[in-house]
């Protein structure tokens, strides 16, 4: 059993359909088609970079502590994930901000309860604003399941699987992120480089075309 519904709060008028029609209408599943947003902290994030994820209408899922600022930026939530104290005191916000939803967490697992919900719920892609980038390596069992780009500050992550990633750059930096001592082989028109992971490596890249290879799995940060 991957998510239990009962743990979801919702205000339901007798005039407003119930949770499980939702999770039928032909809107919920038009979204599911686009990445979910998952907004876990909003401390050194702007409305200016969450926006251009919003265009097409993603569902969105909160955590308790970055609710306040969502708001604020004038954004319908779908989804709040709560410890049951918010829940008691905010409950309001499921009238104001209808149709939102609250999914009960405990112990603090803001990110594992969402992910969980995405793939109860059939998403294929989800954005997750506000994660230390260092807790990449945690998501690599849900890579089954989901896509997953992660937004740490100025800089979006996205994780190579096959050992191979390609790509045309501008003149420009990005990370490496893998496990300590991991060695990459970087190609681009300017030659050919051998490197050996450590924490924050950074690599400059001419403009063109850039292939890195390596073993197992390994993440690329990409300033946005």
């Amino acid at each position: 059993q991957i998510i239990n519904t009962s743990n979801l709060s919702t205000f339901q008028p007798s005039n407003f359909p119930t949770f499980q029609s939702l999770m039928s209408s032909h809107h919920f599943v038009k979204e599911q088609q686009e990445p979910a947003l998952l907004i876990l902290n909003t401390a050194g994030i702007s409305f200016d970079q969450v926006a251009p994820l919003l265009e097409w209408v993603p569902t969105l899922l909160v955590a308790q502590e970055a609710v306040p600022v969502v708001l604020s930026w004038g954004i319908k939530i779908d989804l709040i994930l709560a410890e049951m104290e918010f829940q008691k005191s905010n409950y309001h916000l499921l009238e104001e901000q209808y149709p939102v939803k609250f999914l009960g967490v405990q112990g603090d697992k803001f990110l594992d309860e969402g992910l969980q919900y995405l793939i109860a719920s059939k998403h294929g892609a989800v954005n997750i604003i506000g994660l230390d980038h260092l807790k990449v390596f945690d998501l690599e069992p849900m890579l089954e399941f989901l896509d997953i780009v992660v937004w740490d500050g100025p800089i979006r992550y996205f994780p190579i699987q096959n050992g191979q990633f390609k790509k045309w750059f501008p003149e420009t930096s990005i990370q490496l992120h893998a496990p300590e001592g991991t060695i990459l082989e970087i190609q681009n028109p300017e030659g050919n480089e051998i490197v050996q992971v450590k924490y924050a490596t950074f690599i400059e890249v001419e403009e063109g075309t850039t292939i890195i290879k390596g073993k197992g799995n390994f993440w690329i940060g990409e300033f946005v």
